[in-house]
């Protein structure tokens, strides 16, 4: 049997990182290619829905892999207090409200390199946040946020 007569394998984090997923995390799939495959980026898993206390975290890891981001686009109806730019290590990223949904965050690298991201709602319980960030990082993954939000048992206000 030849290299290209096996089956690809869907490239997965290790099962332990998945066990320390807690709100505040992120998980990541970035690939900054045109190339990339699946629905979306990663997830994120706020702690809260104020926005000015959540995402300076959020796109101080996301500058350390990516570097410079221009802007985010979030849903303004999810998140409390939602500014019109935001400073991360000396750089200015401008936040723009779409009505994109809750379960989701755009960032902008550049002018047109755009990452989506799941957001977990805050209240989640930790089984399903950690189910849904799993799912939204494999790399076949053809579900949409709110999708995954759904079969995991994640949305908004589905914990005890």
């Amino acid at each position: 049997m030849t290299s290209s007569d096996t089956p690809p394998v869907p490239r997965r984090l290790p099962s332990g990182v998945h066990a320390a997923v807690r709100p505040g995390c992120a998980l990541l799939r970035l690939e900054t290619t045109e190339s990339r495959k699946g629905v979306l980026d990663g997830a994120w898993w706020p702690r809260s829905r104020d926005i000015g206390a959540e995402l300076p975290a959020l796109l101080s890891a996301l500058v350390a892999h990516l570097g410079p981001v221009s802007r985010v686009g979030l849903d303004a109806a999810a998140w409390e207090g939602l500014p019109t730019r935001i400073v991360v290590d000396d750089h200015v990223v401008h936040i723009d409200s779409f009505p994109v949904g809750d379960d989701t965050v755009l960032i902008t690298r550049g002018d047109r390199d755009i990452f989506s991201l799941l957001v977990v709602p805050p209240d989640a319980a930790p089984d399903a946040a950690r189910s849904a960030m799993a799912r939204a990082v494999q790399a076949d993954n053809v579900s949409d946020a709110a999708q995954i939000l759904v079969d995991t048992g994640s949305e908004r206000g589905s914990s005890g």
